[in-house]
């Protein structure tokens, strides 16, 4: 069984190294064969570059094709390996085009496993973990009220001006400004246009509490049935968000001005321009940390008191060892093909695993790509 990794981008590298260092048969793919020899050539020469035909007459059943690269690539990949009776694993969010390949996925016997990065990924595992523990403690009862809350960011180590340092392209952070999201306030649907009309404070439980910037992101609603939250559970907030530094808001309000007012194609040529720019001026430099911020939480309260509140918190830098968001999402993605090379994950098309052994198995193996983890006891 041969693992097909596409892409060696910045967020790849740590976990295709460690597939390499762990004995299996890995086929490297990059568009750049250069850029995958520079990543992994101390490692192994079986390097090809990339095309979709090329990765169609290489995949044979049974085998394993891994999607690192951008979006719009990941179903016609996913796509092949259907045609190919392989696997698929991706780290990124399950698109409905994607979701609607579990049927065939089903009947072919075949894992196609998505959301297994940082965020989504790891940010479900915790959920998971926290779910499971709630219905298993004493304080759990239908009629409490629970509030779930879920913030990730990758934010840089050392503080600056901008507040924020790229780690890959900017026009993916550009774009999702633009986007709406879907929550649960105060038991009430909570639609936000953009963003910045959703700011709030957040102190992280860290071992000295930290304060951070939140926004909504994306629609997280329909999540509470992916973290088997019951239909007649009282919610009363249900968010899973994006983190920033404290001051991000306020040295990025001209650039929220501006995003405001583009549209078309000379909006979407402007956000080329301005990530272009950003790229130059607020990229990593060589060897500067990175620092990634992720906290799930989850509260609930019977008449009016607190019987249960928990946090997941993860904080991790770079260091010798690379950046830190690069390490939380491909080891994340290897743990995926390890697991699907083991026969742990149900065919068809699924997000990261709930199944207690595996969310253990693999929280201890991520606890050491952080420099500390920890559930918070309110």
């Amino acid at each position: 069984m041969t693992i097909h990794w596409c892409g060696t981008g910045l967020s790849a590298i740590p976990g295709l190294r460690r597939l390499i260092e762990a004995g299996h048969d890995v086929v490297v793919w990059n568009r750049t064969t250069a850029k995958a020899q520079e990543a992994v050539g101390d490692l192994t020469t079986n390097i090809k570059e990339f095309t979709l035909d090329a990765l169609a007459q290489d995949l044979k059943a049974g085998d394993i094709a891994v999607s690192m690269l951008p979006g719009d690539m990941h179903v016609p990949i996913a796509t092949v390996c259907l045609e190919k009776d392989a696997h698929f694993v991706s780290s990124s969010y399950i698109s409905p085009e994607m979701a609607d390949l579990n049927k065939a996925a089903e009947e072919r016997g075949l894992c196609f496993v998505n959301e297994v990065g940082l965020d989504p990924g790891i940010d479900h595992l915790m959920a998971h973990h926290l779910v499971a523990e709630y219905r298993a403690s004493d304080a759990y009862d239908v009629n409490n009220t629970l509030s779930f809350k879920s913030y990730c960011g990758g934010v840089p180590k050392l503080a600056n001006a901008f507040r924020y340092k790229f780690s890959w392209s900017p026009l993916g952070v550009l774009k999702a400004l633009r986007s709406p999201s879907r929550s649960i306030r105060n038991f009430a649907t909570l639609d936000v246009a953009r963003p910045w009309d959703a700011i709030s404070s957040y102190q992280a439980p860290l071992p000295t509490p930290e304060t951070f910037e939140v926004y909504p992101n994306r629609d997280s609603t329909p999540f509470m049935s992916d973290y088997h939250f019951d239909k007649d559970w009282k919610v009363k907030d249900f968010v899973r968000g994006t983190l920033r530094l404290n001051g991000w808001s306020d040295a990025w309000s001209d650039i929220f001005k501006e995003i405001e007012t583009l549209s078309g194609e000379a909006g979407d040529a402007r956000l080329k321009e301005m990530s272009d720019q950003f790229w130059n001026d607020h990229s990593y430099d060589e060897g500067e940390p990175d620092r990634v911020v992720l906290c799930v939480d989850l509260k609930a309260e019977r008449e009016g008191e607190t019987v249960f509140d928990k946090t997941y918190v993860l904080d991790a830098w770079g260091d010798e060892r690379g950046s830190a968001m690069a390490r939380l999402v491909s080891i994340t993605v290897a743990l995926a093909i390890e697991s699907v090379l083991n026969r742990e994950i149900p065919v068809g098309v699924s997000a990261a695993p709930s199944d207690p052994k595996l969310v253990q198995n693999w929280m201890a193996e991520l606890d050491k790509q952080a420099q500390y983890i920890a559930i918070i006891d309110a």
